[in-house]
Parts: structure tokens; C-alpha cells; sequence
């Protein structure tokens, strides 16, 4: 694979799930009673410490959406930020391709958290914890790293 085809691969990864948790998150903040996304029960929450979907709207929206988008902009760039090398763990890669992986697995904390609230699996939870897997080994791949080597 070229180097050019594992970065597209990688930013459309992150890009979808931009894209969708703004969508999901936003529809859960517009209507935080889980109306607009199909009826949700409210129900499902009576093992998690909210009373309706707005704060895990917010916190999807924000975490899961507008940040991958942001970080798909910032592997574009590659913008300087001397904030974000603070957090950067991996010192030899850019910053944005370490939230990338960042977000890889604030996806997978989310979905476990999620799962552990409503007390069970369905099939967005399990295409989301698969989607993040090739969302890890695509930014592993040596020609994606290659790609935001300092």
C-alpha cells in the first residue's frame, strides 16, 4: 500500500466518525429524550447516572465528533502546537497522528462505558468497537507513519 492510499484510508476513517457522532451526538442534544433517534427508551439509562441523552449527546458530539474532524484537519496541516506536543506521547510523530490514535481509543472507552450504562450490546456498539480497530492499524501502518515522522 502507498503511502498516500494508508493516509486517505486513515483520514476517511476518521473523517466517518467525525461525521457521525455529529450527527448521532447533535440528534441526541436536539432531543436529549432519544425521540428523534427512533424513540429511544429513556430507559436504557436507568443504570448510568443521567436522566436523559444531552450530556452523553455533548460529550459524543464533542469527543467522538468535532475532534476527529479537527485532528483530520491537523493531519492535513500538520500545524505547530506547542499545547499539543504537551500531550503528545509518541515525540518522533506529529501530534495530530498521536490524537488519532487518541481518539481510537476514546472511541473504544466510549462504547465499553456505553455497553456497561445500558447493560447490553446491539449492532452500532459492535460496528463501532470493530471500526476501531482498523482505524489503529491503518495509523500504525508503516506508511502512514511515515507520512507524520518528525
Amino acid at each position: 500500500m502507498k503511502s498516500k492510499t494508508a493516509r486517505n484510508i486513515h483520514l476517511i476513517l476518521l473523517a466517518f466518525l467525525g461525521i457521525s457522532a455529529v450527527g448521532g451526538g447533535g440528534t441526541l442534544i436536539i432531543s436529549p429524550s432519544g425521540k428523534l433517534l427512533g424513540g429511544l427508551p429513556l430507559s436504557i439509562l436507568d443504570n448510568s447516572p443521567f436522566d436523559n441523552f444531552l450530556i452523553p449527546g455533548i460529550i459524543l458530539f464533542l469527543v467522538l465528533g468535532v475532534f476527529p474532524i479537527f485532528i483530520v484537519f491537523a493531519l492535513i496541516k500538520k500545524p505547530i502546537s506547542k499545547f499539543a506536543e504537551r500531550f503528545n506521547l509518541f515525540s518522533d510523530m506529529h501530534w495530530a497522528w498521536t490524537f488519532s490514535i487518541y481518539i481510537a481509543f476514546a472511541l473504544i472507552i466510549w462504547i465499553q462505558v456505553e455497553t456497561i450504562f445500558i447493560q447490553g450490546v446491539g449492532w452500532l456498539q459492535t460496528f463501532y468497537m470493530l471500526f476501531s480497530i482498523p482505524m489503529i492499524i491503518v495509523a500504525l501502518l508503516p506508511q502512514t507513519r511515515k507520512i507524520y515522522k518528525k
